[in-house]
């Protein structure tokens, strides 16, 4: 059986989204299965976030509403796009503090795991955080420095990304926690991250420029900050400096075996980005 292919829904001239029975039955198992899953392994930083945008539980949210919040609170916006969108556009968007959102939500079919984001990872995974000051601040701040660099220095930048904003963890007063989209918007990532099945290293900025991921798999390693404190730190430094020695230093050998080769038939995505 082939993949469900994913469309973006339109806003229509009222700045609402269309979406149907199934749908925000889809939205209501995910939110209030995963609201569960959290416990005890989401930051405090995150649960007063997810219950400050307070997201219905029983119907897909809608833009509009959920962009009256975090007006209010940081000057963020979620912006509407298709699926996927190409590297300078979703920059672009984060130096503008819009956070690029896919109007879809996965099928029933797909529930557990879907690989491109959906209207649920970037709701219920991005967005509450971006609520917050210092961690607003720091992914403002990613996509003017990324905005700026040529095209192979904001493919590498991008791992930053990928180990603090997508599959960051933190050190708390109750142990190590996630701060992810990455990891709170998924059943089976929430539930892996903070078992001994993965590896947990102190985060710096240089050993996550060296660190190669896969997208598809439960990630082998993971990056701990101490405070969201290090966040607002991180970027100012010479970031191509950086860039440039991390290339001379050269990436950490792979900790996962290499994807495997598409085929003709596979939907290739590397053109685009969403996360």
């Amino acid at each position: 059986m082939g993949k469900h292919v994913y469309v973006s829904k339109p806003l229509d001239s009222n700045g609402l989204i269309d979406w149907t029975e199934t749908e925000d039955n889809t939205w209501k198992t995910l939110i209030n299965r995963q609201q569960e899953v959290i416990k005890n392994r989401a930051c405090d930083e995150f649960v007063n976030a997810l219950n400050l945008v307070d997201f219905p539980k029983d119907k897909t949210p809608q833009l509009k509403d959920v962009n009256k919040k975090l007006l209010a609170e940081t000057g963020w916006q979620v912006q509407n796009v298709a699926a996927l969108i190409q590297p300078d556009e979703f920059f672009s968007l984060l130096s503008n503090k819009k956070f690029p959102a896919a109007t879809f939500i996965r099928v029933p079919e797909e529930l557990d795991y879907l690989q491109e984001p959906d209207i649920f990872h970037e709701l219920f995974g991005h967005v509450p955080l971006l609520s917050h000051p210092t961690y607003a601040h720091f992914v403002h701040e990613f996509g003017k420095k990324a905005l700026s660099l040529d095209p192979k220095d904001r493919s590498r930048l991008f791992r930053l990304f990928w180990f603090s904003v997508e599959f960051g963890l933190i050190n708390t007063k109750d142990g190590v926690r996630a701060y992810g989209a990455g990891i709170l918007s998924s059943i089976g990532e929430t539930q892996y991250a903070l078992t001994n099945k993965s590896q947990k290293k102190e985060f710096t900025l240089m050993d996550t420029l060296r660190t190669p991921f896969r997208v598809d798999i439960m990630q082998p390693l993971y990056y701990v900050i101490n405070s969201f404190d290090d966040l607002f730190k991180i970027l100012d430094v010479d970031i191509k400096k950086e860039l440039d020695e991390s290339r001379v230093l050269k990436d950490f050998a792979p900790l996962f075996t290499p994807k495997p080769k598409k085929t003709k038939s596979d939907s290739d995505t590397d053109g685009g980005m969403a996360c």
